[in-house]
């Protein structure tokens, strides 16, 4: 939960000083500060003269040095148990002697404020900072967060407007900061209605991707409208990524500045004709094309499905747009595109049994490539399927708006005539369940390759749970729905059972259970209870399935058992895990990191959510050495017999949705 700040902030928005190479910060206060609990729900404190505290005051001289030309620094110091982590970042436009100084002073007063804490944060105008004893560092953890508004609104009559201009301005600046290499942008707008000027700015750490920099961003983004609506200036603060606006300027302007709309000037006749030339010009372009739109169109009449199913004749492609803006997709979201059915047709050979990659519940799947030589995966909606027309809609409103490099790209989709089709990046490598599960193939996944797998999926599901601008839960995590590219790397794919959340919601329950026998958590089977420890479930089961090479899907005897699970984790508490491990790896593999692995996984599938890690936990435990973690429980069907499995009947309706891949034929 974020903490509120309500602060003047007015009175901190003068321009900030252009950065130079010497001078000291003034003293100031930090905007907030966090103490927060390490590992245990119990405040964990280091001693002055300590190992730690020996490695705490090298990261506090090393790190703000670092960052003197970059702003941005980050590292680890010492040796486990005693470790500091951190990371220091200042603002974009204050980088030099000012940022050094400014980051030591802010060490200095966390270490002091936070009372020998090993995990403290720090919050300044021109500064931010973190360190802790445990490795924050691999994900893109963004807590803790901290918001701070300005006191000040604009009129009731102009709300709605200035939010909107607000929002745009924050969404174009965030995208800048998101491909510019320092992870820094600025931006500004004017809003004539108010005689106001808008300047935004949005910063990221930078070694974040440009994928998880625009996913941080929107995440904060996504929570302006509960924080700041109708407010003049509003600041979202985290450790890996903050954005800010204000109606003065506080930061040193800078020619590649984003521009949404002129500048309001002291002169209100000039105002007016800029805010008219503004709107009126884009109108008219507008309209221009669509009248060319129309016409051109005109030539070629097609039929549409809508969201009904009723079919309307006859269809113009801007009727293609309003069905997908009535399922809320825009193309700017994202790089989505809408195709037209020749273009897929031409691609495809005309859906040529040849260019036939797979065939599932939803209807088949063809290889594609444009004229461009972009190769494509084009799911295609059987006309058959009642069902799949509601997951071809959530799948399109998910992913079309999740950008991580672990989750497979949405190009775009076509919907036209009786035809719904998905278009995706082509995978080259096919699907995971093509290589674990064969003993040939499996020789081609050495130990390094999956241990990429499982880090890839684990970071994947972690953006899904924390990181995306929606909160989601995948609901059908299996093997055969992890692609693999050119290079092996993993990407998550199939959102058609994907739900949304909201970001203070953490579980739900349904009388509908979807998925895939041998991966549903026990509380979704039995309770249809789903959260975000169904996923963690189910990556479990995978983790398991990577390892062992064997399936946990269907009726396989293991031992005296009838799930892997439950054989894993006899095996582990007979001290005999490494049993387990698939024969192709033969005997080379590192003994303590695929130990790790089981454990992990172990602790992912055990009975009760509340004893399941979450996917931060997960991604910090593989990340780590050395670290210490619990001794996994019994499993979900532990000793359960195939005649006794509740959930076998509850499934049937996601077994015709079994099989479907992307570069490879059934």
């Amino acid at each position: 939960m974020l903490v509120v700040l309500l602060l003047l902030l007015a009175t901190a928005s003068s321009p900030a000083p252009a950065a130079d190479d010497g001078g000291a910060l003034p003293v100031v206060n930090p905007i907030d500060y966090s103490c927060r609990p390490t590992a245990t729900s119990v405040q964990r404190t280091y001693l002055p003269n300590s190992t730690f505290a020996a490695n705490l005051a090298s990261l506090s001289y090393v790190l703000p040095k670092k960052a003197s030309a970059s702003g941005f620094s980050a590292g680890a110091f010492g040796v486990a148990p005693d470790t500091a982590y951190g990371l220091v970042l200042c603002r974009g436009d204050f980088t030099g002697g000012q940022c050094v100084s400014c980051l030591q002073a802010g060490l200095r007063h966390a270490v002091n404020l936070c009372r020998d804490s090993k995990d403290a944060t720090l919050y300044y105008d021109q500064c931010q900072l973190r360190f802790s004893d445990q490795d924050f560092l691999a994900g893109a953890d963004n807590s803790p967060e901290r918001v701070a508004k300005n006191m000040n609104s604009v009129s009731n009559g102009n709300v709605d407007a200035f939010d909107a201009l607000v929002t745009s301005l924050v969404g174009a600046v965030a995208d800048a900061a998101s491909n510019a290499s320092r992870r820094y942008a600025t931006g500004q707008a004017g809003f004539p209605p108010e005689n106001m000027n808008v300047y935004a700015l949005a910063q990221c750490t930078q070694d974040l991707t440009p994928a998880q920099c625009r996913g941080c961003l929107a995440g904060l983004i996504g929570e302006m409208h509960e924080w700041f609506t109708g407010r003049v200036g509003g600041r979202l603060l985290g450790v890996r990524c903050d954005i800010r606006y204000e109606n003065d300027v506080f930061f040193a302007t800078a020619g590649d500045m984003v521009k949404l709309t002129p500048l309001v000037s002291s002169s209100k006749g000039r105002n007016t004709t800029l805010w008219i030339v503004a709107i009126v010009v884009p109108v008219s372009v507008l309209l221009i094309c669509f009248l060319a739109c129309f016409l051109w169109i005109r030539k070629r009449r097609r039929r549409v499905i809508n969201m009904s199913g009723t079919v309307s004749m006859p269809t113009t492609s801007m009727e293609m747009e309003q069905v997908l803006k009535l399922w809320k997709i825009e193309e700017s979201d994202s790089e989505f595109l809408l195709y037209d059915f020749d273009q897929i047709a031409d691609a495809t050979n005309n859906f040529d049994d040849d260019n036939k990659l797979g065939q599932g519940g939803f209807g088949p799947v063809y290889k594609g490539e444009l004229p461009g030589g972009l190769e494509i995966a084009i799911k295609r909606l059987s006309s058959c399927s009642v069902q799949g027309l509601m997951e071809f809609k959530n799948e399109i409103q998910l992913i079309a708006k999740l950008q991580h490099t672990n989750l497979v790209r949405l190009l775009g989709c076509c919907v036209q005539a009786e035809e719904k089709m998905l278009i995706y990046e082509y995978m080259h490598n096919k699907s995971l369940d093509f290589f674990i599960f064969d003993g040939e193939k499996g020789a081609i996944l050495t130990w390094e390759r999956r241990f990429r797998i499982i880090d890839g999926v684990a970071q994947g599901l972690l953006y899904l749970h924390k990181h995306s601008r929606l909160r989601v839960i995948h609901r059908d995590l299996k093997a055969s729905n992890i692609l693999l590219d050119r290079d092996m790397n993993p990407k998550i794919s199939d959102f058609g059972m994907a739900r949304i959340f909201c970001s203070n919601v953490t579980e739900a329950n349904t009388t509908r259970v979807v998925g895939t026998h041998g991966y549903i958590a026990p509380e979704y089977a039995s309770e249809g209870l789903f959260s975000i420890k169904s996923d963690v479930f189910s990556f479990g089961v995978l983790l398991l399935e990577v390892i062992s090479g064997k399936r946990t899907a269907g009726f396989y005897q293991y031992g005296k058992f009838f799930n892997l699970t439950g054989y894993a984790y006899q095996l582990w508490h007979d001290g005999k895990w490494h049993e387990l491990v698939d024969p192709a790896l033969g005997d080379g593999f590192p003994v303590s990191e695929v130990m790790k692995c089981v454990q992990v996984a172990l602790l992912c599938v055990q009975d009760s959510a509340d004893d399941r890690p979450n996917m931060s936990e997960v991604v910090a435990m593989l990340g780590s050495e050395g670290l210490t973690m619990p001794e996994p429980g019994q499993p979900a069907y532990y000793n359960v017999r195939i005649s006794s499995l509740a959930v076998s009947s509850r499934v049937s309706e996601s077994d015709s949705c079994r099989g479907v891949r992307f570069g490879k034929k059934n």
